[in-house]
């Protein structure tokens, strides 16, 4: 891999997760294993193979059994963003975690998606794609009929530069798939206070700044207990492929 692999990484790990009740009831959603594996483990590992050195991991929802979980891994190194007091939502997560997160580019990964790569690391890519003189932000992009878990519509539109626009749910439009790389200037000013990172998209998509990569391989998200057996069986199914 080339030296410009981000060192650092935030990991979106605070979610209530309401939707996967009643499992996340006793337990939080990051930590529910697909064939094995915890989801949060899934995310980590991903970052360690592609080399980056520390992982801020917020938590908010039964964050004791995440900090527990995490707190003998050295690849990466985790450090724990805590937001057990207020649950800060995507953007104010990050916010918070600035200081833990240096001043350089790092990496964005969702605790609740994953991906299963095909032909070569889909997130050691992106790293290769990202061009911090044109982009604000890289989003990792997947089409519909590479998705599994997915029951909503679009979020972009890939131009032929590489440039996003809103799809606004159009069929030939991508999923978000919940892994970016973005440079930590886009959110000076900004205080840790409950937003999304839909604000700082459509700043970027302003200011021709938000870019994108459609992935290569398999994405699954788990978003309710009925798509665990859906992922499990996707991850199935490319063990078995050749």
């Amino acid at each position: 891999m080339s030296a410009h692999v981000p060192k650092t990484a935030m990991v979106l790990a605070a979610g209530l997760g309401l939707r996967m009740r009643p499992i996340t009831e006793t337990l939080p959603k990051p930590l529910i294993r697909i064939a094995g594996r915890t989801l949060l483990d899934r995310a980590l590992d991903c970052l360690a193979e592609a080399g980056v050195e520390t992982a801020v991991v917020n938590i908010h929802h039964l964050g004791e059994q995440v900090t527990r979980h995490v707190a003998g891994r050295t690849r990466p190194r985790v450090v724990i963003s805590d937001e057990s007091e207020r649950l800060l939502d995507s953007a104010g997560g990050i916010v918070k975690a600035l200081p833990l997160l240096g001043s350089e580019p790092f990496v964005i990964l969702n605790a609740d998606t994953f991906w299963i790569d095909e032909g070569g690391s889909n997130l050691e890519r992106l790293v290769l794609a990202w061009d911090g003189g044109r982009m604000d932000i890289l989003l990792m992009l997947a089409g519909v009929a590479n998705a599994t878990g997915h029951s909503g519509g679009t979020d972009f539109l890939l131009g032929a530069d590489g440039r996003l626009a809103r799809s606004r749910g159009a069929s030939e439009g991508l999923i978000y798939a919940g892994a970016a790389i973005a440079h930590p200037r886009i959110f000076a000013g900004a205080r840790a206070e409950p937003h999304s990172l839909n604000l700082y998209f459509d700043r970027a998509i302003g200011k021709g700044r938000l870019f994108g990569m459609e992935m290569r391989g398999r994405w699954i998200t788990v978003g309710t207990p009925d798509a665990i057996p859906a992922a499990e069986a996707a991850v199935a199914e490319r063990a078995l492929a050749p």
